[in-house]
């Protein structure tokens, strides 16, 4: 695996994962669209899917005392999705160091195959009262191959 000099690996060799999620009518505004934030609890289904298959739940990670709150993010909307849409979220690690790391979603529809929008969140890890800490000693060398 690459390393940059900061000490992140190259985003060539970082796992990714794919989730369906089928569109809810709670999820929609008075148009009939999903509301723009709910694209963000769609990332969020995608990245708990890839943290759980390739290290350990939510669940687990905040159990052990260990939160990894959002620090930046950005959506673009490209194409509109509508109640009982079936949607797949495409997620991928695409930066890692050894305090933070980047998940790049792609929001795509099943049944038109077209990009409905894309984005990404950038995270750190932080203690139970949210002073940074590094990335786990156990994810990071997962991530990174080691």
């Amino acid at each position: 695996m690459k390393k940059s000099a900061s000490g992140s690996t190259a985003e060539s060799s970082l796992p990714s994962s794919v989730s369906r999620i089928r569109v809810r009518y709670g999820e929609t505004d008075a148009m009939g669209w999903v509301y723009y934030g709910n694209y963000y609890l769609y990332f969020e289904v995608g990245r708990s899917d890839l943290i759980r298959s390739i290290w350990k739940s939510y669940r687990t990670m905040e159990e052990e005392g260990r939160r990894l709150p959002v620090t930046e993010s950005h959506c673009k909307y490209i194409k509109g999705v509508q109640y009982e849409d079936e949607i797949e979220v495409h997620t991928r690690i695409t930066f890692l160091s050894v305090y933070r790391m980047r998940f790049d979603y792609e929001i795509k529809t099943v049944a038109r195959g077209e990009t409905a929008a894309v984005g990404y969140t950038l995270h750190c890890f932080v203690d139970e009262d949210g002073k940074p800490i590094r990335i786990p000693e156990d994810l990071y060398s997962t991530l990174n191959g080691s």
